[in-house]
């Protein structure tokens, strides 16, 4: 899908609207598509210059607000655009995906899903289980790896302290380099 400049929009919109040509003519002249033409009209003409303005904000709704405008569209007489028009959005294609996952798998479809991927291991489950545990050998190996990790831990934060304290270190150096040439070159 081809973005197009605000620019662009305002000035095709524009034209159309001071009678410089159909949205057809003007869909040739500046190669758009002819529907997208008039989807920026309609939504000029209900929202103004703000709805040529590309969102670089992702739009989320509630599961009412969807179920909602899906049963407005199933009950009315209006296309997809009309209905994105009177409902504030301008973007009719969102409302035909909801309407089609309504048909497909019921209202279930317009909740919010789970982003990301399921954790393979719940790391307090698994202390609580270990901890719970009859054997001896998983109470000592818990024991263990919880040493190792505060060790892993310290060993950790000194390392960043070094590292810190040398970068600090060649800073001043650099410092020193810097000011003493300067003042070698103020005493040529």
């Amino acid at each position: 899908m081809a973005k197009h400049s605000f620019e662009l929009k305002r000035k095709i919109v524009m034209e159309y609207l001071s009678g410089h040509g159909s949205a057809m003519s003007l869909a040739k002249k500046y190669g758009v598509g002819c529907s997208c033409i008039k989807k920026w009209i309609k939504n000029y003409k209900q929202y103004g210059e703000e709805s040529l303005l590309r969102s670089r904000q992702i739009q989320t709704y509630s599961f009412e607000f969807k179920l909602h405008v899906v049963e407005l569209y199933l009950t009315g007489e209006m296309s997809y655009q009309q209905l994105a028009l009177q409902v504030g959005m301008t973007d009719p294609v969102r409302i035909f995906s909801w309407v089609k996952a309504y048909r497909s798998a019921g209202p279930e479809a317009l909740r919010e899903k789970q982003k990301g991927r399921k954790r393979s291991m719940d790391k307090e489950k698994v202390i609580r289980d270990i901890e719970k545990g009859d054997s001896d050998e998983q109470k000592e190996l818990l024991k263990q790896l919880q040493e190792e990790n505060l060790r892993l831990r310290i060993e950790n934060a000194f390392l960043k302290e070094a590292r810190r304290l040398r970068l600090e270190e060649e800073r001043l150096l650099k410092e020193q380099r810097e000011s003493s040439t300067a003042s070698e070159e103020n005493t040529d």
